[in-house]
């Protein structure tokens, strides 16, 4: 059976052969010129990347704040409807409610964590750009080109171990930026599902039995077993623990200069829970930096 009838394949743009064409008829140029420009054209579409990601955390950031005053406005507006059960309810739902937006701002910072990640590529990408393709494509008739050319075989060599390097880093950076991505997406699920359902059982306690007018108000009398409803995901989000398994990882036999320095051994990636970071956030809810990339040698 076929799930994606109607949608492409993939998402890439259909016109970067053209651009990458438009830009290289402009001048004549050897191998690491052209190189050059490929590097160039990466980090350029790797900080677009990199910049929509920060606008996308920013959304994440303020739903979380919103969603916060939200669950606020919902515990205030139980307690002036001067219904007991309404209130108590209101109030304890809007405990849940506030830590799921606190959910989601842990998932923020996680994606800030992933974004730093990306950076480390765009770095070695930005570091790799060869100096003479800069050179010709902005100064064509620059005195220097002569010189830099007399130096071009020492320029390749140098050129092969930046691509080696930045090839490394790419991937390497590339499979830990989205191990943290894709953990912190399953790790807001399963902890949002969990209070979701908890502030269900919540709503399980409201009677809603219709009343007769002239009849006399209800008590609250499961005023207990709600407080017990929050006791419960209190313990539930402390006692979680992450239920994907680790992505392997060969990239521990790199030293500093990203080329490997010994012989690679397996290991893992270890993404670190956001409930180790951030803790539950309930006791007191009655009511409602990157890392810089290693220096990498360009090439002259």
């Amino acid at each position: 059976m076929c799930f994606f009838r109607n949608r492409s394949l993939s998402v890439r743009s259909r016109n970067k052969h053209n651009d990458s064409a438009a830009a290289a008829s402009k001048h004549r140029f050897g191998m690491a010129s052209l190189r050059g420009i490929r590097q160039a054209e990466l980090s350029k579409k790797l900080y677009t990347l990199i910049k929509t990601q920060n606008h996308s955390i920013s959304a994440y950031e303020t739903a979380a704040k919103e969603q916060a005053h939200i669950a606020s406005q919902l515990s205030d507006w139980g307690e002036e409807t001067g219904d007991e059960a309404i209130s108590d309810i209101s109030d304890k739902l809007g405990v849940l409610l506030a830590e799921i937006a606190e959910q989601e701002e842990n998932f923020a910072q996680n994606l800030e964590d992933s974004r730093g990640v990306l950076k480390q590529i765009r770095n070695t990408e930005s570091s790799v750009s060869d100096e003479i393709q800069k050179l010709k494509y902005k100064e064509p008739s620059s005195t220097k080109i002569p010189q830099l050319e007399q130096e071009l075989v020492r320029a390749e060599a140098q050129s092969l171990v930046a691509e080696a390097q930045l090839t490394n880093i790419t991937r390497q950076k590339l499979k830990e930026a989205y191990d943290i991505h894709t953990a912190a997406i399953i790790e807001r699920a399963e902890k949002q599902i969990l209070l979701a359902k908890n502030a269900r059982d919540l709503l399980e306690l409201l009677d809603d039995t219709p009343v007769v007018p002239g009849d006399e108000a209800r008590s609250f009398e499961h005023g207990n077993e709600a407080r017990e409803v929050l006791n419960t995901a209190e313990e539930q989000l402390r006692h979680w623990s992450p239920s994907w398994s680790t992505l392997t990882s060969n990239a521990n036999g790199l030293g500093n200069s990203a080329v490997p320095s010994q012989a690679r051994e397996s290991s893992s990636i270890q993404t670190t829970p956001q409930g180790s970071r951030v803790g539950t956030g309930l006791e007191n809810k009655e009511t409602v930096a990157e890392e810089p990339a290693a220096p990498v040698p360009a090439a002259a």
